[in-house]
């Protein structure tokens, strides 16, 4: 159909680049272990940090909910979505948060778009960190608050940031907890000290923390002893969680502005009965299984201590996010497809979701991995890093 061409040169520009990529079909469950193409391979660019996505307890409570409820909820939250399963649940993540209420939304990127673009007016600034995550970059655009835009994890840049803008009704500082491509860590204590010396709104989107960091895989905030000193948090039920959906946790105020004025919670239909119900039980798996979260970080370590005895550059990761940085674009890409015939998918990362110059193969190991498992990827990292000359 003409109209589209200047959409093929871009395309084809890609694939000169070598950084154009076809979607992966996966042909199995996400565990461990996938299938591509027909071959078992093992599996490092999933978010299924616990390996909730095929926990017994998960799959059973959505199968026994599809059978009560239904598959879907036939509306939105707010006319006749709501079922007291929904309510029951924000009450229960509300809880195991720490905070007085919680809002679940269709999605963590759909989280972070409702409230930043529904909270704040041209009245209010909003400071975020120059590598947040893509929803909350969305999100600072929907709204007509001023923005500042603060050097990665750099305090004296926001305290800067906080002197320049007393004049705001509110200033609301936003940080990822767990930054998505490096891995690492926000500081947390000191972003709320400054806070709370400037009257500055804290929220902080936990997205790679549940499930992760803190206890019982409450986040950051929780992780660093801050419960009732951060104003929102924002999280994810389809990662750690092994779900879908995401969520926001606050004050009861928030909660219930939000859900008559957030539009992607008032035009979106509610999570099916089966989300809703392996939610819970994911939430109740990680208050009872905490050794899931140990053998996470059992395992993180060990690969990271992996990679770096083998040469390779993984960046400031804390995380079980470990970037692999190779530089070029193309490369990485490369990288990714050696390492994919050596039995491991490890996803190349390149400009504009990294930085350019800082493409990487972006891996995330889980509590499902074997040490085996583990082994075996970085055997495969050796020999395909030799091969492309990157070690």
């Amino acid at each position: 159909m003409k109209g589209f061409e200047y959409l093929e040169k871009e395309i084809r520009q890609w694939q000169d680049a070598g950084t154009y990529r076809s979607l992966t079909e996966l042909e199995s469950d996400q565990g461990a272990r996938v299938v591509i193409n027909g071959k078992e391979v093992i599996q490092l660019s999933s978010n299924n940090y616990l390996g909730l996505t095929t926990h017994p307890r998960v799959k059973q409570a959505a199968l026994e909910a599809i059978e009560r409820f239904g598959a879907g909820t036939g509306s939105v939250r707010t006319i006749a979505g709501t079922f007291s399963m929904h309510e029951d649940f924000e009450r229960e993540l509300a809880e195991f948060k720490h905070t007085e209420a919680a809002l679940v939304f269709q999605s963590g990127f759909t989280a972070n778009v409702g409230i930043l673009a529904t909270i704040l007016s041209d009245q209010d600034v909003v400071i975020s960190d120059e590598l947040n995550h893509a929803s909350i970059i969305d999100g600072i655009r929907l709204t007509k608050a001023g923005r500042r835009i603060y050097k990665h994890t750099d305090m004296e840049d926001l305290e800067a940031a906080l002197k320049e803008t007393q004049d705001a009704r509110t200033r609301l500082i936003v940080t990822d907890g767990v930054f998505s491509m490096d891995g690492d860590v926000a500081p947390l204590p000191e972003i709320v000290e400054l806070a709370e010396k400037y009257h500055a709104l804290v929220m902080v989107d936990d997205a790679h923390a549940s499930g992760v960091m803190g206890r019982n895989g409450r986040g950051t905030v929780d992780h660093f002893d801050l419960n009732g000193r951060v104003h929102i948090q924002v999280g994810t039920l389809s990662k750690a969680v092994g779900v879908l959906g995401g969520y926001v946790a606050g004050p009861a105020v928030l909660r219930d502005y939000l859900i008559h004025r957030a539009r992607p919670f008032l035009f979106s239909t509610s999570h099916p009965p089966a989300v809703t119900e392996a939610c819970r039980a994911a939430i109740q798996v990680l208050k009872e299984e905490p050794e899931l979260i140990d053998k996470l970080w059992s395992n993180t370590r060990m690969f990271k201590e992996g990679l770096a005895k083998l040469g390779f550059n993984t960046g400031k990761s804390d995380t079980p996010i470990t970037p692999v940085i190779v530089g070029q674009d193309a490369l990485a890409m490369k990288f990714s497809d050696a390492l994919l015939e050596e039995g491991v998918y490890a996803q190349g990362i390149a400009f504009p979701t990294v930085k350019r110059n800082q493409a990487r193969v972006r891996t995330i190991v889980t509590a499902a991995h074997s040490r085996e498992d583990l082994e075996y990827a970085l055997e495969a990292f050796g020999r395909a890093g030799q091969r492309l000359g990157i070690l």
